[in-house]
């Protein structure tokens, strides 16, 4: 009864994400980009879910979620160079927002693939990567993901009469190298702390000032790339600054910040130098010490 309850589990969760990212492309591709009739970002979103349920045959097969966050980071490379291809998008703007999500791409792609790789097992799919339903749930939510974060940085590059640069593309050209330096920061000083003490909670670097200094810097660097596409929105196009929105309550409502401190707490809760660090770090955001 269980698994004949989750296939509509499955089915509905499918149903949402694509109805969403369907509404959300819509929003985007007005007067953006054509490729046979079709908005170049209706395309998008169609190589988004159609990559990750490509993928998850062969790792259901197998029972391996290992290549769920390398195929994440290779969607996003993939479905940005098809709007910056598909639509002959050449202007400053499109080559920018192409160059800055190719190299953030990249690096955390790297970054989490030699990660699963040294440690051999995700725990996000130790209950889940068995279940058919389930796992197709988790693939296709990455779908989602993929094409959600990347709806603005998509509308800016797919859109049909670019406006120049400006100082707003500047102020969010700041905003990604802030937000990718304390991504890029933190997760070679949490990689590192944990080769030297296994076992231990981080406590050092950037990670003394926020208990999660590496989500801090996702969601400034989307909502770097979200100031840049700005200046390109047009009516409905104003939609997808839905993206850093997204990134922000995924990683602190959803998937990454809750599930971290549950399992903190569970593995650290009774240490007593834990419960000072966490009393005194604050979740996210830094705050002055006096």
């Amino acid at each position: 009864m269980v698994a004949e309850r989750q296939v509509p589990n499955a089915l509905l969760v499918a149903f949402g994400s694509i109805s969403v990212a369907g509404l959300v492309a819509w929003a985007a591709s007005v007067s953006g980009a054509r490729l046979g009739g079709m908005p170049v970002v209706v395309g998008c979103a169609v190589l988004a879910f159609a990559a990750q349920w490509i993928a998850f045959v062969p790792a259901f097969v197998a029972g391996t979620e290992r290549y769920y966050d390398l195929v994440g980071s290779l969607t996003y490379l993939g479905v940005t160079a098809f709007a910056i291809l598909a639509s002959d998008a050449a202007s400053p703007r499109a080559i920018l927002l192409g160059v800055l999500v190719a190299i953030w791409a990249l690096r955390l792609g790297t970054f989490l693939f030699q990660r699963i790789r040294a440690d051999g097992s995700d725990p996000r799919f130790d209950h889940i990567k068995r279940n058919a339903s389930r796992f197709f749930i988790a693939w296709t939510l990455q779908g989602l993901w993929v094409f959600l974060t990347l709806c603005a940085a998509l509308a800016a590059i797919t859109a049909v009469e670019p406006t120049p640069l400006r100082l707003s593309d500047l102020v969010g050209l700041a905003l990604w190298t802030l937000g990718f330096s304390l991504e890029t920061i933190a997760d070679h000083q949490k990689r590192r702390f944990r080769e030297a003490h296994p076992g231990r909670y981080v406590d050092e670097g950037l990670w003394a000032w926020s208990r999660h200094p590496n989500y801090l810097g996702e969601i400034v660097l989307w909502i770097g790339v979200a100031v840049i596409a700005s200046s390109t929105l047009r009516g409905w196009q104003w939609v997808t600054l839905i993206s850093p929105v997204f990134v922000t309550v995924l990683l602190t409502r959803i998937s990454g910040i809750p599930l971290l401190e549950k399992r903190a707490d569970a593995r650290w809760g009774d240490d007593e130098g834990y419960r000072a660090y966490k009393a005194r770090t604050p979740v996210l955001i830094p705050r002055p010490r006096s």
